[in-house]
């Protein structure tokens, strides 16, 4: 008999999306759904939290917990995207501010991976999405940033990689409540991706990038 798996769902609204889908599921269901029965999942992501909210979830673990699946940044980039209204000089002036933003994430965001880390359980990460429709194109510039922290830090402490830039990849995939969340066919692209990533391997090669 194999052992029961617990998969554990750590971040923002990505994963927190009911109030989105009020008349459809939310990926914590679409990913029950999507997985064997030996697998659990549990919940503890937040609508509305940013990275560093991650260490308090984290602190919320259920002992039974097997593995780790976070999704955060995109709060974090919300909260930084005034910058690009910024007035500035020169692009080099830009650059510099940007690159203030990017390290003061990353300084946030290796907190929550080296935390996710000392629990000792495999860990998966997300991207954050960025064909969001209607996004301006100065956003999803600056949205490169904090991608490039996720998949940088990821690769760094060896761990496997949804980019949820490839998965969530049509308008059709956000919410028309609010168009920055997944919607119930977003959601289920997120949820497969999971499942795919949790069952095909329980232990999976570090520093793999999975793009489904």
């Amino acid at each position: 008999m194999e052992p029961l798996q617990h998969a554990v769902l750590l971040g923002d609204s990505i994963f927190d999306n009911a109030s989105y889908v009020p008349n459809g599921r939310p990926v914590i269901d679409l990913l029950r759904g999507q997985l064997p029965a030996i697998w659990q999942v549990s919940l503890l992501a937040v609508d509305g939290d940013v990275s560093l909210d991650v260490l308090m979830q984290l602190k919320r673990l259920p002992v039974d917990a097997t593995h780790l699946v976070i999704s955060c940044g995109g709060n974090d980039a919300l909260q930084a995207s005034g910058v690009v209204n910024e007035l500035v000089a020169t692009v080099n002036e830009a650059l510099d501010r940007l690159a203030d933003v990017r390290e003061a994430f990353r300084h946030n965001y290796r907190q929550v991976l080296v935390a996710a880390m000392k629990t000792d359980k495999p860990v998966f990460v997300c991207t954050i999405y960025d064909a969001v429709p209607g996004l301006p194109h100065e956003l999803q510039a600056a949205l490169a940033l904090f991608n490039e922290v996720i998949l940088f830090e990821a690769a760094k402490m060896g761990l496997s990689v949804i980019d949820l830039r490839v998965i969530c990849d049509a308008p059709t995939d956000y919410s028309e409540i609010s168009v920055i969340e997944p919607s119930e066919r977003g959601g289920l692209k997120i949820a497969t991706a999971i499942a795919r990533l949790l069952t095909r391997n329980l232990t999976v090669p570090g520093g793999a990038v999975l793009q489904i």
